[in-house]
């Protein structure tokens, strides 16, 4: 048991699934495809243990759901983009760390639960996630949901588990974080070739958060996730709490060496 869990780099990806089903349908849709396949292979070139996955598009009510069946397997169509079709998939989690994660939750006072049985249906985001950057289930990877009510200091709280799991187990982890900047959708269908960031309010704000991410500011960002919800992202959701968890779990600095590969409208 270390004393201090290893996180060797952070990920910061979006949900929707045109990057894994058509990346040919729009020059920008490539890009992101491009940007997944870099980071595929930092993942790969790393001795990391372990992916770690939160992903927006798992949303949960009561309390926090992780993934622990050892091989989930099913076939999932998009709820937004099932026109663009099917996508069968096979994983490999890690069963120990996702019961490890679990306790450790519990023993900070948030309300968790494993969840292991065949045909619980994996997220879009999950799914274009882990077949793009860990394509062949090389590392084992757990998926932790986004409880839509939960606070600042519950996520927080709820990344803070993450990596106590992690330093109790010794395992080195790449953390993913599924989620879109801005997350307006047409309410239309328009041709692929015609997609665009909705408004210039949007990408004014999106671009101020990329520039967090490329001066490495993680904790700044998450500080900053109010505004950011008020400003740009539909209310559906009390809070955008994806930074939250981010720095909680990576650890809450501005020292990162930040990059961004790609954006884009999706």
């Amino acid at each position: 048991m270390s004393e201090e869990a290893e996180i060797l780099f952070g990920v910061y990806c979006p949900p929707h699934p045109q990057p894994l089903l058509s990346p040919e349908a729009n020059e920008g849709y490539s890009n992101l495809r491009d940007a997944y396949e870099t980071c595929r292979q930092r993942i790969e070139d790393s001795d990391a243990d372990i992916i770690l996955v939160y992903s927006t598009t798992w949303p949960s009510i009561v309390g926090h759901q992780i993934q622990a069946h050892p091989e989930p397997t099913w076939i999932h169509v998009d709820d937004d983009f099932h026109y663009l079709g099917s996508m069968p998939y096979t994983f490999r989690m890690d069963v120990d760390y996702a019961n490890g994660y679990q306790e450790a939750c519990e023993k900070r006072g948030l309300h968790a639960r494993t969840v292991a049985y065949d045909g619980f249906p994996i997220d879009t985001g999950s799914v274009v996630a882990l077949q793009l950057l860990n394509p062949d289930n090389r590392l084992p990877a757990c998926i932790v949901s986004s409880n839509m009510y939960s606070n600042r200091a519950e996520t927080i709280v709820l990344g803070k588990a993450a990596r106590d799991a992690l330093a109790a187990q010794g395992k080195k982890a790449v953390v993913v974080v599924v989620s879109s900047l801005s997350n307006r959708m047409f309410t239309e269908h328009i041709d692929p070739t015609d997609d665009r960031i909705h408004s210039a309010k949007d990408d004014e704000w999106n671009r101020k958060i990329l520039e967090f991410f490329a001066d490495g500011r993680l904790e700044d960002l998450s500080q900053l996730s109010r505004e950011i919800h008020g400003q740009i992202r539909v209310q559906k959701v009390v809070a955008y709490k994806p930074a939250w968890w981010m720095a909680a779990t990576m650890g809450q600095h501005n020292n990162y060496t930040g990059e961004v590969l790609a954006y884009e409208a999706l």
